[in-house]
């Protein structure tokens, strides 16, 4: 039997975790990612293709389920969106969907299990049973570190996918596989994590210093030469940036900047979305980061619906404040309507004239960098295409 992952341009991550468990189970099947036009190569009777994507591929996704299903083939998927809605993935045409996490479920279904929607919410894997890579497949990505996400801001689906529970990775484990990867010629270590600093910590938000240091210590000792830590695709959290973890961070790192989440310079914005800070907040953590000599590289949302001139205003105050004091970089979204999350039916992000001034000034100055004029049109495309279809999601607390 064949199982074909369909690689996508943002799929991966969540591509490369499947095919490694799979892999390193030694199952009775051949597992392997592909191109679309590369399906139609393997009979449809011995086949399942499996499908892994967001909301914005979602177009593309029903065209190819479409053909796909016409000639023959059994269909499965998870991730994001199919996580925000699983049932409305079934009316699509899909045979099997997963929700949340996919690890142990994708197992059981190789293993003959057959259910229309395989709940990965309810039970979560525990991630120190499952490789994040698997260096002799030639199998390589960040490594996932911490999964899960105690904030519940409005516009994000990692709760929904992950779950608030944080989990993370020993550091035995980590260290284990960047050894294997070092065997291999792979002496780089970059991470996943919803917030790096929070690694190791019951909350997921205090950062727990010393177990942030022996991991970095841990991947130097096994042979790893560079290593990524606080930046993507593992930002920070306001909240957890201290003068103790960066100073221990400075000493094994090499990212000259530490990414941060603002998300807004306006605190009604931040209370409407649940970011959980302040403005202030933000402010002392990119004074600090800037004074132990990293660049502050600052996410910020624009666009939102429900945005007033003065929060626009106060954002592009804030933009400029910290451009100029701490010698911030700035990378720019436009809010994207994500399925399941409470801000969906708000609609899609708008960027005006005065967006496209102010944006167009900082990235001729080489100040901004983001996809925030193509996501303006995948925001309209998503909401368009997902507001018919269900957002219920339940998740755990």
């Amino acid at each position: 039997m064949y199982i074909l992952f369909r690689e996508m341009k943002n799929n991966w991550y969540s591509l490369a975790a499947l095919l490694s468990t799979i892999y390193s189970r030694h199952l009775d099947v051949e597992a392997r990612p592909v191109k679309f036009e590369e399906i139609k190569k393997f009979p449809p009777e011995k086949t399942i293709v499996a499908y892994s994507f967001m909301s914005f591929d979602l177009d593309t996704v029903r065209e190819e389920v479409k053909t796909l299903k016409e000639r023959g083939y059994t269909l499965i998927a998870g991730g994001p969106h199919v996580t925000a809605d699983p049932e409305g993935c079934l009316r699509m045409g899909f045979d099997h969907v997963f929700t949340g996490d996919g690890e142990e479920n994708i197992l059981k279904f190789l293993m003959g299990e057959r259910k229309k929607i395989f709940d990965g919410i309810s039970k979560r894997v525990n991630l120190n049973h499952y490789p994040p890579f698997l260096p002799s497949k030639g199998i390589y990505m960040p490594i996932e570190i911490t999964r899960g996400c105690p904030f519940s801001c409005a516009y994000c689906q990692t709760p929904i996918i992950a779950g608030r529970r944080v989990r993370h990775r020993d550091v035995d484990v980590v260290v284990h596989y960047a050894k294997l990867g070092v065997k291999h010629g792979r002496k780089l270590a970059r991470f996943i994590a919803p917030n790096s600093f929070g690694y190791g910590s019951k909350n997921g938000v205090t950062p727990n210093v010393e177990k942030i240091e022996e991991l970095l210590y841990g991947l130097k000792k096994v042979g790893i030469e560079e290593i990524y830590f606080g930046t993507f695709p593992s930002e920070v959290r306001p909240e957890s940036v201290t003068d103790e973890v960066l100073k221990v961070v400075k000493k094994y790192v090499n990212n000259r900047s530490i990414v941060i989440g603002a998300q807004s310079g306006s605190d009604r914005i931040l209370k409407i979305i649940k970011r959980g800070h302040t403005v202030e907040q933000v402010e002392e953590a990119i004074e600090k980061i800037s004074l132990h000599g990293f660049i502050p590289h600052v996410d910020f949302i624009f666009g939102f619906p429900f945005e007033t001139e003065e929060d626009v205003e106060k954002t592009f105050s804030f933009i400029v404040k910290i451009v100029e004091r701490y010698g911030a970089k700035i990378h720019a979204h436009t809010f994207m309507p994500l399925p399941g999350t409470e801000l969906f039916n708000a609609g899609p992000g708008r960027l005006t004239e005065v967006h496209y001034k102010f944006l167009g000034r900082l990235a001729s100055k080489g100040i901004l960098d983001g996809y925030w004029m193509k996501q303006e049109m995948l925001a309209r495309k998503v909401y368009e295409i997902a507001s018919g279809g269900s957002t219920d999601v339940t998740s755990d607390r």
